[in-house]
């Protein structure tokens, strides 16, 4: 499965057993939609909680505000609250993480630089166009 959405807080590492790690964070999907018979546009906002197994280094491009596309498999954690009532989450069993855009901030050296390719003019263009 594919889904896409903005992180709502900075990802946290937890070690498990057997010196396992786990990247924990949260994103936000936004939708609207315009009821029938109605002028009004409706927002909704769906929020599931994403873990990922596969590195624990993800977890420092991981902050608030980056927009992911994530592939795995979704699930549902059912449980009950201290007054009894029966709730849920959703939850994404993330496999790869590609980071679409990552949030603007007062100090751009934390987000990645892009190297360019060299525009020597020395160097042929491969391209047949």
């Amino acid at each position: 499965m594919e889904i896409s959405g903005r992180i709502t807080k900075d990802a946290v590492t937890a070690k498990v057993s057997n010196d396992r790690e786990v990247v924990n964070f949260s994103i936000a999907i936004n939708d609207s939609y315009r009821p029938k018979g109605s002028g009004e546009l409706k927002k909704i906002v769906t929020y599931i909680d994403c873990s990922y197994w596969m590195g624990s280094k993800m977890a420092q491009w991981l902050k608030k505000g980056t927009v992911v596309e994530l592939f795995g498999r979704i699930g549902l954690n059912v449980y009950n609250n201290a007054e009894g009532k029966a709730l849920g989450s959703l939850t994404f069993h993330t496999s790869n993480i590609k980071i679409l855009v990552f949030p603007k901030t007062e100090n751009t050296a934390e987000v990645p630089a892009v190297q360019k390719k060299s525009t020597d003019q020395n160097t042929p263009d491969d391209l047949p166009f």
